[in-house]
């Protein structure tokens, strides 16, 4: 089975789509079958990665019916990651995609489908709490919550967590918070550093890793790389996210989920 994590912002700019891609690909090359899907309506992965507008078919030719699930799920160069990216659609269409796919079961049909394939399956959802970010909490597992260390954000997460509190309530009592993320955290900066003392002493499910605010991020959407595909020494964000798949692991583990370790391990011997 497969563990399903959406990963929400009410917030724009809040590094969402940054935490989706390198998270999925830190789980990949740990040997974890890891899917992204993309449902933002922008496209974020596919220009993440360089990739025009147009360039790839996915979710929208499933919602319309001129693709099938397995043709538009696209493996990458690295073992054990695919992508199912949004597909190509017209600006002018956005609110009609946004319609077909909150009302239509796609989505969920695409999960049943792939449910054997991939442990881990990542969504990234649009910015804020519309329809779309809502029909992908309702066929979840987890949310991971990015926080931008920043008042305005601070102040924003209890909306989120609010509608999280309302589908779990009402439409998918399955769905748990895995955590909230601090992105963009700058602890050399008083404001930063406030805003961590205030998050990790008044919310629960603060995690223990944070992602610092770093120019190898815009290096990275430059090139249209994750950063642990940077040229040159491995970059300490990259290990970052390294440490936040075991995190993710750990808490999914706890949690019920299927982390495929074994619960009874055979004596070894180290010498």
């Amino acid at each position: 089975m497969s563990n399903v994590i959406s990963i929400v912002s009410s917030k724009g700019g809040a590094g969402k789509t940054t935490v989706a891609l390198n998270l999925a690909v830190a789980l990949a090359e740990s040997r974890e079958p890891t899917l992204l899907i993309d449902v933002d309506p922008l496209g974020g992965i596919g220009f993440s990665l360089a990739r025009s507008d147009t360039e790839w078919k996915g979710l929208a030719e499933c919602l319309v019916q001129e693709a099938a699930i397995g043709e538009v799920v696209m493996p990458t160069k690295l073992p054990g990651l695919s992508i199912l990216p949004r597909g190509r659609l017209d600006p002018l269409d956005v609110a009609a995609y946004e319609q077909a796919l909150h009302s239509s079961s796609v989505l969920e049909d695409v999960l049943a489908a792939v449910a054997g394939d991939y442990r881990y399956i990542i969504i990234d959802t649009p910015s804020g709490l519309g329809q779309i970010t809502r029909m992908a909490l309702s066929v979840s597992d987890f949310a991971l919550l990015p926080l931008q260390a920043e008042p305005m954000a601070l102040r924003a997460i209890t909306q989120t967590l609010r509608v999280l509190q309302h589908v779990r309530e009402e439409e998918n009592p399955d769905l748990h918070l895995l955590g909230i993320l601090a992105v963009m955290v700058e602890l050399s900066r008083d404001v930063s550093f406030s805003i961590m003392n205030t998050a990790w002493s008044s919310l629960s499910g603060v995690l223990e890793t944070y992602i610092p605010r770093a120019e190898v991020f815009s290096m990275a959407s430059e090139k249209g790389l994750p950063v642990a595909f940077l040229p040159g020494k491995y970059p300490p964000e990259a290990a970052r996210f390294d440490i936040l798949a075991n995190e993710v692991k750990g808490l999914i583990h706890s949690l019920g989920g299927e982390t495929g370790d074994d619960h009874e391990r055979p004596q070894r011997e180290l010498v």
